[in-house]
């Protein structure tokens, strides 16, 4: 029985009778066992407090705090709670054993003690003590493991967040490239038809118009020498008369400079239209460059007039303009020009849709309208535009996507989705403003452009 394989375990016994203490010591020595005596419960309470055996041996009468009451506070004390504990009891005392084991206590040895069961008792509690202590080892192992796979796939789902956000992050910088090299190429092949098509109309106005003016002084001076030939030759002949009659000389000279007022004003229009092509078209250059907002305002107008006028489905659209007293804006006007077109015809397309659901009378009392304003802010330091449209307006679905890079309620050959996202671009990132949409269903969309004056 001394092979029950007990080494490197420790034993407490507490009992007051010193010839027990040396049996039990004795039978426990020659197993193996590293034993701890105690002679009361006192003692062994103190003694566990520096030594935590891996069982206790308690006898139960003894001076001072019985076996029970050793007992119980062993158990209520959390650092010794899981301590087992073996009764020494006498043989037949059943109610002192169902005491012992209510209390907390394992097993229990009769007295007088029997080597062979006292070691196999003692053998079957450290195997369950052993047992439990590798089971709680295992289960604080797998704790770890799982607080480690936790933390694991917690940094993983960090990761995986941190990678998702600068895909987007790339994702968008890709769009704006994207966007960039549209608009680019968009205002530079635009910019260079604009440009060409206002210098050719520039060259022949110019002549034209230069020639119109040599034109009016050779007909007044031809005017003022036919009024003289009439003073001094009253009878000029019969085929004379009969050709001033046929010829209306009469309404001609009335009429002749009117006609020649009336081309200089064709003229000067065509002269306008060609310095509004020009304004629209001119180059941004590296550096914000001062400019008159309102000419740009302006030119966009007139490329889009002909979008303006009455069709067959709808009235003309009426464009009011409150222009403020704006000072030069520095800014880069060619992209500027783009998101006034960009808005405006947006705001067109706004009109005509609300024209095919809208009754003749409602037209009638709510015409179609554009209103244009201009303003500086309060504190001095932004001018601002809004342009606003009373059509059918947009839905706050709509109104949350309107900036996005390809986002179009309109069909294919009507919208890309860029014009919007390209402006929004030009105002935030170019020019470091706002660009914000308000609109209400059934009344109106504004759009409203920030643009910084320092």
């Amino acid at each position: 029985m001394n092979n029950l394989h007990l080494a490197k375990n420790t034993i407490l016994i507490v009992d007051d009778n010193p010839t027990n203490l040396g049996v039990i010591f004795n039978v426990l020595d020659e197993a193996g066992l590293e034993v701890l005596v105690a002679q009361d419960g006192e003692s062994a309470l103190q003694k566990v407090e520096y030594v935590t055996p891996d069982l206790i041996l308690l006898d139960i009468m003894m001076p001072g705090i019985d076996g029970f009451e050793t007992c119980s506070r062993l158990k209520s004390n959390p650092s010794t709670s899981d301590i087992p504990v073996i009764f020494m009891t006498a043989l037949g005392n059943t109610e002192q054993k169902v005491k012992g084991l209510s209390l907390g206590a394992v097993d229990y040895i009769t007295k007088p003690f029997q080597k062979e069961e006292v070691l196999a008792r003692i053998k079957v509690q450290l195997d369950l003590r052993n047992l439990t202590q590798s089971l709680a080892n295992k289960n604080q192992l797998l704790q770890e493991k799982i607080a480690e796979k936790t933390a694991l796939e917690n940094t993983l789902q960090l990761l995986n967040q941190e990678l998702e956000k600068r895909v987007e992050e790339r994702t968008f910088e890709l769009q704006q490239t994207q966007l960039q090299l549209i608009q680019s190429e968009k205002m530079s092949t635009l910019g260079q038809l604009v440009a060409g098509v206002a210098h050719e109309i520039n060259n022949p106005v110019s002549f034209i118009q230069g020639n119109l003016t040599h034109a009016e002084s050779y007909i007044q001076d031809l005017l003022s020498v036919l009024q003289l030939y009439q003073e001094n030759f009253p009878s000029p002949g019969k085929d004379i008369l009969t050709l001033l009659e046929e010829v209306e000389l009469e309404y001609v000279i009335e009429d002749l400079p009117k006609l020649i007022s009336s081309m200089k004003v064709g003229v000067e229009r065509i002269r306008q239209i060609s310095v509004s092509l020009r304004t629209f078209s001119r180059a941004d250059s590296t550096t914000k460059v001062a400019a008159n907002i309102h000419e740009g305002i302006d030119s966009a107008l007139l490329i889009l007039k002909h979008r303006l006028k009455a069709t067959e489905k709808r009235p003309q659209i009426e464009v009011v303009k409150n222009y403020g007293n704006l000072p030069l804006v520095p800014c880069y006007l060619g992209q500027l020009n783009q998101v006034f077109i960009n808005i405006i015809a947006n705001a067109i397309d706004a009109l005509e849709e609300a024209c095919v659901q809208r009754t003749a009378e409602e037209l009638k009392e709510n015409p179609c309208q554009i209103a244009i304003v201009t303003e500086i802010s309060k504190n001095q330091n932004q001018a601002i535009i809004r342009i606003k449209d009373n059509g059918l307006g947009m839905t706050e679905e709509v109104q949350s996507k309107v900036f996005d890079y390809l986002f179009t309620t309109k069909v294919a050959e009507k919208g890309t989705g860029l014009g919007l996202s390209i402006s929004y671009q030009i105002v935030v990132e170019k020019h470091g403003g706002r660009l914000s949409c308000f609109s209400e269903s059934g009344v109106g969309t504004e759009f409203t452009i920030e643009i910084p004056l320092v």
